[in-house]
């Protein structure tokens, strides 16, 4: 045995083994009470947690939340013709019916839905006894060929097309606010959170399958929010199937690694266990699953294996200098479970650093986490030694390790040129190089979405292939700024404040990106043109109080109920980070340059300002948040080996793995975004422990007088072979990730498996390197 092992037993260590059966007992109480609790998990998000409440758009916008009607948490559907267009009986007839099939569904702001079938979307025009208007759909209408005419009419005069009515006429919307949560039919005290699942699955079978079969000439498209966190969650179930192939994957990679099929079980049941208690302990705080705490499980299964590998590893080891098993897990206890306890300590400190992003669900994300990594120091450093205690690894098992322990290694001996003098300042000299490319690369990643619709989904979702519909067949674009204009009460009508507005709105549309922009300013300048006999001189503000007041009153909706707050309504080519950034750019410009006493413009508001909220503070917190998790898994470290030294040995190989990911990022065309930013924090978080475990037990051979090469070739013969599978294993079980229908899944697979590999490579080609020139021999002799 090495002196490590040789070592009295710690407190803890008798603590444990001394009472196993109460260990066992323990384990199986948490069990009985956590599965239960893991069984009622369900899928939950909110439209507030997906945002950045605490950013100022934000805060603006929930402030003035009652003001804002149809500009916040929307759902738009629309129904197309397939032959002919909108001005058809039966296709008027399915369009009311599906409006007052929307208008009953839990969750909907009936009072400001919208559709041509709305009393509220009304036509107006001027004629020779002044202004006349109506209803868009009169009572009087009954689908004749008369009404038609007359409702075709009505809808150019509406101002409607391209707005509630294609382009092309071939098309209509109907506009659904959502509220996010809503009083309970049968007690209205009661108040119940909109659930999105639920709500896009009646979507889908009371509008969508029902009216596309009742219907054959109709099509229908959804877009918004909620819908597309709807067909996110419904991702979840491939997610699950994932993990089970995951599962399968990992076990038999796992038998064939340790030739055993008790510590094979042993290890995957007590990491299922670790997956369930987190499960579990996440339902009893409160939490749900949302499509990107759906992450966690796997992280926690990853984890887990990780440190189980090593647990049967160092058992496997110990088994061949004893034949009692309960010696082996003691032995293999003690060498290995302050390592697991750093790395694992060092994961978790890492994970709560994604606290500092102010976004519901990344917080959820790191809570999870955390939960998952504390939960594995029960079940893998302590219940699972304590199981094959009782259990033992077959003789199979413990003869190769016998003999790998007895024979010379080829493929480690040549492994262990990696801390030879001569190779190692070749490995620095390359990865100042890499360093060096991946930065250079790196400058192209971008803050937040590259693509148009939902960048969480595939292109050829059916999410992403209805919003190209809505998109190609309608002026007004899906992606739209609001930003609001703030005056005293009854002061929105004033000629200053609707002048400023008209400057704003001008501004707006001569800024790249910018498709059009409306306000009641719009209104009001065509009601003066009005009138004045339709005449386009007189198209513009008039400087009379009287016909401003006028003028505006035909502008409902525009404003608020005192007119102290009335919205400019920016629509965009689309919500890419540039544009975004552009646009927010000149509005917060015009801003600061007409603010005033008495009339102030506040951002943001609309789907276009929470993404632009959300891009300014993940570009705000990603360098924070890195800075953050190195230094708490350097601060571990150093805490641990009381060497700065030995820490950087171990994190920098994790620097190049991060610097090379944020490469690779940009040349996929990945933005740093809600569901990618984790990534970037989690990949460093586990990776450490690769480092971690070869670190430990290269010190424990250097200490023992080997020379630096020596020790790392006796290094590689005992944890090497585990970390080499570890980093492969758990990649090939992310890698499925690639194949989701949820496509920032497949980008997390993606960037996970490359993590994976990649920090485990560094583990074994750049730590010795680092080493070489790091570490003296002589000193760490010296403190034996």
């Amino acid at each position: 045995m090495t002196k490590h092992q040789q070592k009295p037993a710690s407190f803890l260590e008798r603590l444990i083994f001394n009472n196993r059966p109460a260990v066992i007992l323990v384990c199986l109480l948490i069990s009985v009470f956590l599965f239960y609790q893991a069984a009622q998990v369900r899928p939950s998000t909110s439209f507030e947690k997906m945002i950045p409440l605490g950013h100022p758009y934000i805060q603006n916008m929930l402030q003035h939340r009652d003001d804002l009607a149809n500009l916040g948490n929307t759902v738009r559907i629309s129904v197309a013709a397939k032959d002919g267009d909108i001005f058809a009986k039966d296709y008027m007839e399915t369009l009311r019916q599906i409006h007052d099939e929307v208008f009953y569904i839990q969750g909907v702001d009936r009072s400001n839905m919208k559709s041509l079938w709305s009393p509220s979307v009304r036509w107006t025009e001027v004629t020779e006894q002044g202004f006349a208007g109506g209803e868009v759909i009169p009572q009087t209408y009954d689908g004749s060929p008369e009404s038609l005419d007359d409702l075709r009419s009505n809808i150019l005069k509406s101002g409607q097309v391209g707005r509630l009515v294609a382009n092309d006429f071939k098309s209509s919307i109907i506009d659904v606010p959502l509220m996010e949560s809503y009083s309970d039919p049968e007690d209205r005290g009661k108040q119940i959170k909109l659930d999105y699942q639920q709500f896009s699955h009646e979507l889908e079978e009371k509008i969508r399958d029902k009216y596309e079969a009742q219907n054959p000439n109709v099509e229908i498209h959804i877009i918004g929010f909620a819908k597309k966190v709807g067909d996110l969650i419904d991702g979840l179930v491939g997610v699950a199937l994932f993990f089970f192939v995951a599962i399968g994957i990992t076990l038999a990679l796992l038998l064939w690694f340790t030739r055993c099929v008790k510590s094979t079980i042993a290890v995957v049941v007590t990491t299922l266990i670790a997956v369930a208690w987190q499960l579990g302990l996440l339902h009893t705080l409160g939490f749900g699953l949302d499509p990107y705490s759906m992450l966690v499980p796997f992280l926690v299964f990853a984890i887990g294996i990780s440190h189980g590998v090593q647990k049967i590893n160092g058992i496997a080891m110990a088994s061949g200098e004893t034949d009692d098993p309960l010696a082996a897990a003691r032995m293999a206890f003690r060498q290995l479970f302050i390592p697991g306890m750093v790395a694992l300590a060092s994961d978790a400190v890492g994970f709560v650093t994604l606290l500092l992003i102010d976004i519901g669900v990344i917080r959820e994300l790191a809570i999870g986490a955390s939960l998952g990594v504390a939960v594995i120091i029960l079940t893998n450093l302590i219940l699972l030694p304590v199981a094959i205690s009782y259990m033992g690894i077959s003789q199979r098992a413990v003869k190769q390790a016998r003999e790998e322990a007895a024979r010379n290694h080829p493929f480690w001996r040549l492994l262990s040129n990696f801390a030879n003098p001569i190779v190692a300042p070749i490995s620095i000299v390359i990865a100042l190089l890499a360093v060096g490319g991946g930065l250079w690369y790196g400058q192209n990643l971008k803050i937040g979405d590259l693509d148009q619709g939902a960048p969480e989904l595939h292109p050829d979702s059916r999410y992403n292939l209805d919003n190209d519909f809505v998109i190609s067949n309608y002026s007004t674009s899906s992606d739209v700024l609001v930003v609001m204009v703030k005056t005293a009460p009854e002061g929105c009508a004033h000629y200053d404040t609707l002048a400023a507005m008209d400057e704003l709105m001008w501004k707006m549309e001569n800024t790249e990106g910018v498709q059009s922009a409306v306000s009641m300013v719009t209104v009001a300048r065509q009601s003066i043109k009005g009138m004045n006999e339709g005449s386009l001189k007189w198209e513009t503000l008039s400087r009379n109080q009287f016909v401003l007041n006028s003028s505006i009153a035909r502008a409902e909706g525009m404003y608020n109920s005192d007119c102290s707050l009335a919205p400019v309504l920016v629509f965009l080519n689309d919500h890419k980070a540039e544009t975004l950034e552009h646009v927010v750019s000149a509005a917060r410009e015009f801003a600061e340059e007409n603010n005033r006493e008495g009339l102030e413009f506040v951002l943001a508001a609309g789907n276009a300002g929470i993404e632009a909220a959300t891009n300014e503070v993940i570009a705000a917190s990603e360098t924070t948040m890195l800075i953050a998790v190195y230094a708490a898994v350097s601060f571990m470290c150093l805490l641990t080996f009381r060497s700065v030294a030995a820490t950087l040995c171990i994190v920098l190989p994790l620097v190049l793995t991060s610097i090379l990911g944020n490469a690779l990022m940009a040349f996929m065309g990945i933005g740093v975004k809600v569901a990618t930013l984790p990534v970037i924090a989690l990949g460093v978080g586990i990776g450490v422990d690769y480092g971690i475990y070869i670190y430990s037990r290269l010190e424990s051979y250097l200490r023992q007088g080997m020379t630096l090469q020596d020790a790392y070739y006796e290094t590689l013969k005992s944890t090497g072979k585990a970390v080499i599978f570890t980093g492969i294993c758990l990649a090939i079980g992310v890698f499925t990730w690639v194949f989701s229908a949820i496509k920032f899944q497949a980008d997390m697979g993606l960037m996970l498996t490359f993590m994976f590999l990649w920090n485990m490579v560094g583990a074994i080609w750049l730590l010795p390197a680092l080493a070489r020139f790091l570490i003296k021999p002589e000193k760490l002799r010296q403190k034996v």
